[in-house]
């Protein structure tokens, strides 16, 4: 959980000359023009840094950062460590840091009743229940990727499992660059999510992840999934139908980050105005 540093007052180099706490970063003080300032925790992550710029493109401010690995800035706003003074300052706030950082997210977000958006992939049974308590208090939206093609793509798979029998067998297979820590990715997860529902089916129950060895022939109606990792590849997945003599492949893949950090910041200009409880981008995008 990240912490402030001890209290003591100082005064950091800024055009506003506001006093603050040390380890409580100024995070600025806002036109009353501004629409939306956005607070980003995991901000000084690749995700963290696009979505700044994506939401100075969609001139929407930035009202600061978090991020576990120390203080500094992005684009004109402070990154901090105290999550509390984030959520205190920002509109809405977006999670693309560790799983192991979302509880104190969560927690400040509540006492701050601000939105959260989360995008941080990883998460476990006991993040999803942390959510869905959360949800009561606050507007959450969690997503396993935050872009239209793969949540459409998500749509598109659903239909298909429900539409194609159980002799039609489902694999997914994804690849990220090779900095990734966690498989599946969270996309490959929403997609088997969707073919599970289409199929009607638990995924936990029925996924396949992890084939080595002496394996044995598949289990019918299993969802596999394959993951692989290298260069600098932002995300590829592809979904595959395999029945007796033919084959359907339903596939995204994304060239950059900005397609995530667009949808981030759409879903937080959505979800801003929403009561609390849990939201998808489905719900954003009217799927």
């Amino acid at each position: 959980m990240e912490q402030a540093s001890p209290d003591s007052t100082t005064k950091d180099d800024n055009p506003c000359g506001v006093w603050h706490r040390r380890g409580q970063r100024d995070f600025g003080i806002r036109d009353a023009s501004d629409m939306t300032a956005i607070g980003i925790f995991g901000a000084r992550g690749r995700m963290g840094q696009a979505i700044a710029q994506a939401a100075a493109d969609a001139g929407l401010s930035v009202a600061g950062g978090t991020d576990s690995r120390g203080e500094g800035t992005i684009g004109s706003a402070a990154i901090g460590t105290d999550p509390a003074a984030l959520a205190a300052s920002a509109d809405v706030l977006i999670d693309f840091s560790v799983p192991a950082a979302l509880d104190a997210h969560l927690a400040a977000c509540i006492a701050a009743g601000k939105p959260l958006v989360i995008g941080t992939t990883g998460l476990e049974q006991a993040h999803h229940d942390a959510i869905d308590a959360a949800a009561a208090h606050i507007p959450i939206l969690q997503t396993g990727n935050t872009s239209l093609g793969v949540n459409l793509l998500a749509a598109l798979v659903r239909e298909a499992a429900q539409r194609l029998g159980d002799d039609w067998d489902i694999e997914i297979v994804e690849m990220h660059h090779r900095h990734k820590v966690d498989a599946p990715s969270g996309t490959a997860l929403l997609l088997g999510q969707a073919a599970a529902a289409g199929r009607n089916i638990d995924l936990g129950e029925r996924s396949d992840r992890g084939r080595d060895g002496i394996t044995g022939a598949r289990a019918a109606g299993d969802i596999g999934f394959a993951s692989l990792r290298g260069g600098s590849v932002a995300g590829d997945h592809q979904v595959i139908f395999a029945s007796d003599g033919e084959r359907i492949e339903l596939g995204h893949r994304a060239e950059n980050r900005t397609i995530f950090a667009k949808g981030a910041i759409k879903a937080a200009q959505w979800l801003k105005g929403q009561k609390p409880g849990r939201y998808s981008m489905t719900d954003v995008l009217g799927l």
